[in-house]
């Protein structure tokens, strides 16, 4: 088995070392991750400018520092790496629960493995740990012989585990409420700055990933890249004059071709990449 790690805490995290320690029992290691810490990062991907990646060791295990996010790290893994079966990302220091999946870098690196056809398995610890995660290695091997040998087939996968933990549980994403918050100061020279810091949430559902956190289990939450609302989609579409039926009736069933290249372009435009070019190289 190919094993690709990388994390959101920086190439230098104990978390990092520890969890390529703890993977390497299960097949070929090898770390991609960024050069400094890009926490709370979410998704984001580096197209303003290239991305370098520079040899550097974890323990015995082959690795690289590359001077992008997360999601870079693994995009350019998988590239110079093929045949990756799994990506880990973590352990970072502090917990991703809830929201927290949307702005966690540890969880973009995950989630850029599954966008990418590839296993992807996010795994935080703590933060009051203080950076030394030892206590939890057995655990650790535990989660991987379950996510890794035992139910291989779970494509995407958040772990988050306590302090002290009795056992692992499935759970759900919590979503009993959001704790980022805005709180304003000022500056050396009294002028008004903001950070952007969280607040507890107050409550948890049970059987949710806070929850199981908070009663000592080792949460294991399932994640899918399908954002839509199927639900609320399907309401929609009872009400809107333009239903599927007549859709079909005035939508030809082949995308026009100029449309569709016209499409692809701005996507490509969008993210920051190349856009159609003409001969002499001037921007079309």
């Amino acid at each position: 088995m190919r094993i690709l790690i990388s994390n959101d805490d920086g190439i230098h995290s104990p978390g990092l070392a520890a969890l390529a320690a703890a993977a390497r029992p299960f097949g070929e290691v090898r770390v991609v991750a960024p050069d400094v810490e890009r926490s709370s990062t979410g998704h984001a991907i580096t197209a303003s400018h290239p991305l370098t990646a520079r040899v550097t060791a974890i323990g015995d295990v082959p690795a690289q520092r590359v001077n992008g996010t997360p999601a870079d790290c693994v995009a350019l893994g998988l590239h110079q790496w093929p045949g990756v079966d799994v990506v880990l990302s973590g352990v970072n220091i502090g917990l991703n629960l809830g929201h927290a999946v949307w702005h966690s870098g540890t969880l973009a690196a995950a989630k850029q493995a599954a966008l990418l056809g590839v296993r992807g398995i996010a795994l935080s610890a703590p933060s009051a740990m203080e950076g030394d995660v030892s206590p939890l290695a057995p655990w650790f091997e535990r989660v991987l012989r379950l996510l890794l040998v035992e139910s291989p087939e779970v494509p995407l996968v958040n772990v988050n585990f306590p302090r002290d933990p009795r056992g692992l549980v499935w759970t759900r994403a919590s979503t009993a409420g959001y704790d980022g918050r805005i709180v304003p100061g000022r500056d050396p020279l009294d002028r008004e700055v903001f950070w952007f810091t969280v607040a507890p949430v107050a409550s948890s559902e049970d059987r949710s990933d806070r929850w199981a956190v908070e009663q000592r289990w080792i949460s294991l939450t399932p994640l899918s890249l399908d954002v839509t609302d199927d639900r609320e989609l399907a309401r929609l579409r009872g009400v809107l004059p333009l239903d599927d039926a007549t859709a079909v009736r005035v939508s030809p069933p082949i995308s026009s071709a100029s449309e569709a290249k016209a499409v692809r372009a701005e996507e490509s435009a969008t993210a920051g990449a190349p856009g159609p070019r003409r001969d002499d190289g001037s921007p079309r």
